[in-house]
């Protein structure tokens, strides 16, 4: 995938793509070492929190980072206060358990009929590919039973483990941990068929590109996750739309369907909720609320303001 599809991978889809990735990995190759836990102080994070309210309803956004490494504080302060006083919360999507999910996933990714990926790749690109394979412990044709669009998925999450990022210490874990320890209802914007459905229903050739890109780019990749991780935990959503945003002019049409038109439709979720009453915590990945294209100017379209709260 081109580094702008990693970075909105990362910051502005459910963790559906990596928390998925492992059951197609085990599956089709030699699964890549987990980085090794390191014993560390916490680490102090404070993202951005906004606020949208009436008189009667009140709605706040926070953006998740989906998957991180572990050791990072960011659950307290105003996040915490702001959960607390919610009576729901609303992910992107629910999170599902390994069984459901792999019910969804698994006849989306394997292609049982194909050629070989490595095949499907245009020649030049083939020895790029291979050599990130081997970077990564990946057996050569462990991936080739695999849509291009999930080996591009795969390849990323094993970099990321390698990396030392988890997606067990993701933000929607321990939202949705919260929530169900506190008996509030945990519901999703979207299901998971929706998200799988953005990457699985592009083109084969949007796919192809997808990957190919992503190989050119992999020796970049881990820096500009750092980046962004930097800025969400800074509560800097400035400069990690930035960061998110770099070459968006690559692939406009993931763009749109990843992101603009995503933030359309949850700004238009948010204006009619804000008709009834209560207390709703919405989280969703850190790129929806960064931007030009971000769901707080979307809000704007329903004569809504969003109000950053101070951490």
């Amino acid at each position: 995938m081109t580094m702008i599809s990693k970075r909105r991978l990362f910051g502005s889809l459910a963790p559906l793509a990596l928390l998925l990735a492992g059951p197609a990995i085990a599956q089709n190759a030699a699964p890549a070492p987990a980085a090794a836990a390191v014993a560390a102080p916490a680490v102090d994070a404070d993202p951005a929190l906004w606020v949208v309210k009436d008189d009667d309803t009140t709605i706040y956004l926070f953006g998740t980072v989906h998957v991180l490494k572990p050791g990072l504080r960011w659950f307290d302060k105003a996040v915490k206060a702001a959960f607390d006083k919610s009576d729901q919360v609303v992910l992107e999507i629910p999170l599902p358990s390994d069984a459901e999910a792999q019910q969804v996933l698994l006849p989306r990714v394997i292609d049982p009929d194909g050629p070989a990926l490595t095949e499907k790749l245009h020649p030049e690109k083939r020895a790029a590919y291979a050599a990130v394979l081997a970077k990564l412990g990946i057996p050569p044709t462990a991936l080739d039973k695999l849509y291009p669009w999930f080996a591009a998925v795969t390849l990323t999450q094993v970099q990321l483990q390698k990396a030392g990022y988890n997606p067990a210490s993701g933000a929607e874990r321990a939202i949705d941990a919260a929530a169900k320890a506190a008996g509030k209802p945990v519901t999703g914007l979207e299901t998971l068929t929706q998200q799988i459905g953005y990457f699985a229903d592009l083109p084969e050739a949007d796919q192809i590109a997808f990957l190919e890109e992503g190989v050119d780019d992999f020796d970049d990749g881990i820096k500009s996750i750092d980046e962004m991780v930097s800025s969400w935990s800074k509560g800097d959503p400035e400069t990690l739309g930035k960061v998110m945003n770099r070459d968006i002019d690559k692939l406009p049409s993931l763009y749109k369907v990843l992101l603009k038109d995503r933030n359309i439709r949850w700004a238009d979720w948010i204006g009619a909720r804000m008709k009834q009453p209560g207390t709703v915590f919405i989280a969703v990945g850190a790129g929806h609320l960064a931007g030009k294209d971000s769901v707080q100017v979307q809000l704007a379209t329903h004569h809504l303001t969003a109000t950053r709260i101070p951490n």
